[in-house]
């Protein structure tokens, strides 16, 4: 069975095993939610106000429950089941929507954002509306966009100040290629593989280090072994609270409204948070004997990432107006 098969095959299962649990859960307006995160996380808080809000706002129309640590499911299978209709929400980083969803891919780019507040700004307006466009066509409603911090690498071997300190080192990366391509570009060796490896990897020499924001830097004690870590902060990736658009299609108007605000709403709140945890996290990792160095200018890693751009659009030419326009933007 090759991993095509072997996946629909899981997503079925998953379908039948949704279908006896609830039934026919959008129907019946009892809504189940897919997070990855742990239950003090700032998504998982947010995501919790979310839910109590609109079933205090539809007099209890529309319940659910928010299902953390990812018990339904790796978060690429439950991408897709969301698509399908099998979960009815859930919180994603844009990341791995990439392979499915090609306009997600584009605030995966390095350093295409120049900082979060003009994140928050550009997915608040146009920016925000064309990714979700591209997410609806394919079965998926943007309620709001969380924060995920900025991502910085850190190693066990130096400080890096320029793309130069990148080269020779064993990073790993999510699995995109634009990830791999990135560190590429400056000549270091990407190495993706899954986030739970990567402590014992560093540990043990198969890796020399990783990139992350600071909350997952200190909360997976990466920082214990890799004691450098370099505020590059090369990739600004939002993430999504989404609904099923299967989900989304049977609810009301006035109950689609109101599943919007409160979305809109839970965004703001998890902002709040995350800043909180990413200060709390970085005093963390400083009291711990960590050395955090910002880089005085990035220009240079961001002249490196030109293959990265010309590599994505030859493949996206209809993508080039969604990346000029966030690049674009003051």
């Amino acid at each position: 069975m090759n991993a095509t098969t072997q996946r629909k095959t899981l997503i079925g299962a998953a379908l039948v095993s949704a279908m006896a649990i609830v039934g026919t859960s959008a129907g019946a307006k009892e809504l189940r939610g897919w997070n990855i995160h742990v239950e003090d996380y700032p998504v998982s808080i947010a995501m919790e106000s979310f839910m109590a809000e609109v079933a205090e706002k539809t007099g209890g129309e529309i319940t659910g429950k928010t299902y953390h640590n990812g018990v339904l499911g790796s978060q690429p299978d439950a991408i897709e089941q969301i698509r399908l209709g099998i979960i009815d929400f859930g919180e994603f980083s844009l990341g791995p929507m990439g392979q499915s969803i090609p306009e997600t891919n584009v605030v995966s780019l390095p350093f295409i954002f120049k900082s979060i507040p003009q994140m928050y700004e550009l997915m608040d307006g146009e920016v925000g509306e064309a990714i979700g466009a591209g997410m609806m066509e394919k079965g998926m409603v943007p309620l709001g966009w969380y924060d995920a911090g900025a991502r910085s690498f850190y190693n066990s071997v130096r400080p890096i100040n320029t793309p130069a300190d990148v080269e020779g080192l064993k990073v790993r990366v999510m699995s995109n290629d634009l990830f791999v391509g990135m560190v590429e570009s400056m000549d270091g060796n990407a190495t993706p593989m899954a986030f739970g490896e990567v402590y014992q990897s560093i540990k043990t020499g198969v890796v020399d280090g990783a990139e992350n924001n600071p909350p997952s830097y200190e909360s997976t004690n990466h920082f214990e072994v890799a004691k450098y870590y370099s505020l590059t902060e090369h990739l600004i990736i939002p993430e999504c609270l989404c609904m099923s658009l299967n989900t989304w299609e049977k609810l009301t108007p006035e109950q689609q409204t109101i599943v919007k605000e409160a979305g809109q709403a839970s965004a703001t709140l998890q902002r709040e948070l995350w800043q909180a945890r990413e200060a709390a996290s970085m005093k963390t990792v400083q009291d711990g004997g960590t050395t955090v160095n910002k880089i005085a200018d990035k220009g240079p890693f961001q002249a490196a990432m030109a293959p990265v751009y010309q590599t994505f659009l030859a493949a996206n030419p209809d993508l080039q107006g969604l990346v000029d326009m966030i690049r674009t933007a003051d």
